[in-house]
């Protein structure tokens, strides 16, 4: 019997008023919090030109109140016609003016069910649901949801409770609350790449807004100061000294931004089957995932954080979204000690009623081959060192002798720095079974340890080219209906690739090691039968 789809969009038939409910008319005035922005640069533009608007101002007045008439319409219109409501078996939502829509989600398909509220919206005490869900297997992973906008919160969290209803049974494993915000995290804080990248992509922000107002940034007074009084120091004094100063505004950035998000922070099982976090400072976030639907945790330790000692983690699940949804709501813990790290790991994976023991601690994680750490050398070289040589050296013989010093020095830099990060990432390769999880480490810049179960592995995918067939490795990446869908496990010795994946989720490979015994190639996919 084929499973029911997840979503389904029909035609709506005549149905009865009772059961169904309206969102908040409040949300008509959120709908005009985007008015900030084009109102907020008509007021800038004004302050600039001393009250002097040009045609280009009025006109841009003119087309916000057209635009402030028209959505305001829309709004309504969409308030009006909004109407939803919990069955016994599915969630409802029916929209539509003259094309009437009716679209229900199975209650048993719902994965998770999130409130988000941003300041607008707190300000009116409001809140955004949305609850996602998952196509069943074999039917393409492709990922859907309905979004209510917006709901009071107690009306929020009462429909929560209801779609959430129908999980299954069970106690939760060891303490309810898992982790609370602690202010000595904020340390960890500043230990992100956005500390130089966050500056740089603000002041780009900045620049182009005062260019769109017709304000050339360039010409303002102390702008201008202070580029020639830039330009006409020593270099070899102001670069690290500008340097510091960018790394300090970023490092308090980063401190603010991690505030925002991590706001009252608290994770814990909000009963017997659910999982749920609740952060934010301005815009405030609540997720749950339930327990079924978790199929594993990532361990994340990015450079700077792992060499600070710290770690995140992210649960991988489904019913998430895409690719940047997930990534964006799948956090279960800021950046923390590595300890607590893995103690909240521990206990998001823990089976109800065991012991909980952490996965990420297996010591016996089999190394890859000698070949991949080559691998990592040569494409650090083609790709960072020799690029940068050549530039410089074709602009030394263009320009100045002194830029071909500039590439030689580059080259001599560049190289034994390019060695070290290839052998911290060969270090990181690594892969394992534990009993209940299959374990995958990898990356460098981003180091992450990926405990998935074993069970929720849907199929196997074995790349590889020419020079990877050469040096005896390819990679192999396992499927699962979660998370990023696929994780990869680079450059594992060729031989070594099927039966580790005959072992780790018995029951996929055998139809094709058949084949293979049989002396036919294995050159597809192999994946669990729909």
């Amino acid at each position: 019997m084929t499973a029911p789809e997840p979503v389904r969009a029909v035609r709506a038939a005549p149905a009865e008023d009772e059961d169904w409910r309206s969102l908040d008319p409040r949300t008509l005035a959120v709908h005009c919090g985007w008015m900030a922005a084009p109102l907020g640069s008509l007021a800038l533009t004004a302050l600039a030109t001393h009250g002097r608007l040009d045609a280009r101002a009025w006109i841009t007045l003119a087309v916000v109140t057209a635009t402030f008439a028209v959505i305001t319409g829309a709004g309504l219109l969409r308030w009006w016609r909004t109407r939803y409501r919990v069955t016994a078996d599915s969630f409802e939502l029916r929209t539509g003016l003259f094309t009437r829509r009716l679209r229900a989600i199975p209650l048993h398909r719902i994965r998770t069910v999130d409130l988000t509220a941003h300041p607008v919206q707190r300000l009116f005490g409001l809140t955004v649901l949305r609850a996602g869900t998952t196509t069943a297997a074999g039917s393409g992973g492709d990922h859907s949801g309905l979004t209510l906008e917006a709901l009071t919160r107690p009306a929020a969290e009462r429909l929560r409770a209801e779609l959430l209803a129908r999980a299954g049974s069970g106690d939760a494993a060891g303490e309810p609350v898992l982790a609370t915000a602690d202010p000595r995290w904020l340390r960890y804080a500043p230990l992100t790449f956005w500390i130089f990248g966050g500056v740089f992509a603000v002041l780009g922000s900045v620049w182009r807004v005062l260019n769109d107002l017709g304000i050339e940034p360039w010409r303002i007074g102390f702008v201008r100061h202070a580029f020639e009084e830039f330009g006409g120091s020593v270099l070899w004094l102001t670069v690290p000294l500008a340097l510091l100063g960018i790394a300090a505004v970023g490092s308090a950035g980063a401190v603010v931004l991690y505030a925002e998000n991590w706001w009252k922070y608290r994770l814990e099982w909000s009963d017997a089957t659910t999982l749920r976090i609740r952060r934010g400072l301005l815009t405030t976030r609540s997720v749950s995932f339930e327990r079924s639907r978790l199929r594993g945790a990532v361990l994340r330790e990015p450079l700077l954080l792992r060499m600070g000692g710290g770690a995140t983690v992210r649960a991988v699940a489904g019913g998430l979204g895409n690719r940047e949804e997930n990534c964006k709501r799948s956090g279960i813990l800021p950046p923390a000690p590595r300890a607590e790290a893995l103690r909240v790991a521990t206990g998001v994976l823990a089976t109800p009623g065991e012991p909980a023991k952490t996965p990420f601690e297996h010591p016996a994680l089999a190394p890859h081959p000698r070949a991949a750490l080559r691998r990592r050398v040569t494409r650090g070289l083609l790709w960072a060192v020799l690029p940068g040589a050549v530039v410089l050296a074709v602009l030394g013989a263009l320009l100045t002798p002194v830029l071909l010093y500039c590439a030689v020095g580059y080259v001599l830099v560049a190289t034994p720095v390019v060695h070290v990060l290839a052998r911290d990432a060969y270090r990181a390769l690594g892969h394992g079974l534990t009993d209940r999880h299959l374990l995958i480490r990898s990356g460098t810049f981003s180091r992450d340890t990926v405990a998935l179960e074993r069970d929720a592995v849907l199929a196997w995918s074995f790349t590889d080219n020419p020079l990877s067939r050469r040096a005896g490795v390819t990679t192999v990446t396992a499927a699962v209906a979660a998370g990023h869908e696929g994780y990869r496990m680079p450059d594992m010795a060729a031989e070594d690739a099927v039966p580790f994946a005959s072992a780790a989720a018995p029951g996929i490979m055998d139809e094709f090691l058949t084949d293979r015994s049989a002396g036919a190639p294995l050159t597809r996919p192999a994946g669990r039968r729909p």
